[in-house]
């Protein structure tokens, strides 16, 4: 047998073998796309929305508020997640994080207020790196949403899986930040917000909320803002400077981890033809934290 979660201290070729009997595993999930959620995250995010009715399309990234993952409270594992080993592969690395995704929307099927949905999700793929920060697994997972008319959006998620920070270790050299965009706007990531988005999202990581929890155990220096928040609020920098136009396509990355200690900016700048705009986000230092890339 593999080694535990709780036992194992590296990927060796045994556990990553294991692991990896886990790609093409598929979850079927259904839920229905009522009003209530989209309200509290136009709340979150600050928007004057109309509230939605019937029939109003789902806003980009708005599924992310269905399907939620509903753990019974005894199979949470200590970090606040689902025990892994389920639908997930059980990786024996005790920081998870949102590394990024790729999305697509079909311009003649929106998601909407009302409808009855589906996501099938799939394991595409894990794979694992060591590098100088230790080691690390990426998981990337396929996510088809369907309702009564058909396809409506796939998603291709990374996570990410990563041993914890070895003594003396040196973090990734930093990347700097354009600071002049010609769409910009300053987010105060406090722990309200962190636990706003947690609750809509039904996201038990303490990470995001239990300060003694994230520095004692996982090092980090403050709570870490979710890596879905910072991609939500950079697809709401286009809304608010191109409320008309349909995002076709959407892709993030996180760069670098973002914490509650500090406002961060996000930005936006479109390409001379109009059809992308480039986003990214910056800390207070100026370093970058996540990029992407908005298609139209």
């Amino acid at each position: 047998m593999p080694p535990s979660t709780a036992a194992a201290r590296e990927i060796t070729e045994e556990v990553l073998s294991h692991l990896c009997t886990w790609v093409g595993r598929t979850e079927a999930l259904h839920d229905d796309i009522t009003a209530a959620p989209l309200r509290g995250w136009a709340a979150l995010l600050d928007r004057a929305d109309a509230p939605p009715r019937p029939g109003d399309v789902v806003p980009p990234l708005g599924h992310w508020l269905y399907f939620l993952p509903q753990a019974p409270q005894g199979e949470l594992g200590p970090d606040g997640h689902p025990r892994r080993g389920g639908f997930l592969p059980p990786v024996p690395l005790p920081r998870r994080m949102w590394a990024g995704g790729r999305l697509s929307w079909e311009a003649d099927n929106c998601l909407r207020v009302g409808d009855a949905a589906r996501r099938v999700s799939r394991i595409v793929s894990v794979t694992h790196k060591s590098g100088r920060s230790g080691e690390m697994v990426f998981v990337l997972v396929r996510h088809e949403v369907h309702n009564a008319r058909g396809l409506a959006l796939t998603e291709e998620h990374d996570i990410v899986y990563r041993a914890a920070p070895l003594a003396g270790a040196q973090p990734p050299a930093p990347q700097a930040a354009a600071t002049d965009a010609p769409w910009r706007r300053e987010i105060v990531p406090d722990p309200v917000l962190l636990f706003r988005y947690s609750a809509l999202t039904f996201n038990g990581h303490r990470i995001h909320y239990d300060r003694s929890y994230v520095t004692e155990v996982e090092g980090y220096p403050g709570l870490v803002v979710h890596g879905p928040l910072i991609a939500t609020l950079l697809l709401d920098l286009v809304r608010r400077h191109a409320p008309q136009r349909f995002v076709r396509r959407f892709e993030f990355r996180a760069v670098r981890p973002t914490f509650d200690l500090h406002p961060f900016h996000v930005n936006g700048a479109p390409s001379p033809d109009g059809q992308q705009v480039a986003l990214w986000a910056h800390d207070h230092e100026g370093w970058r934290t996540m990029q992407g890339m908005a298609e139209f």
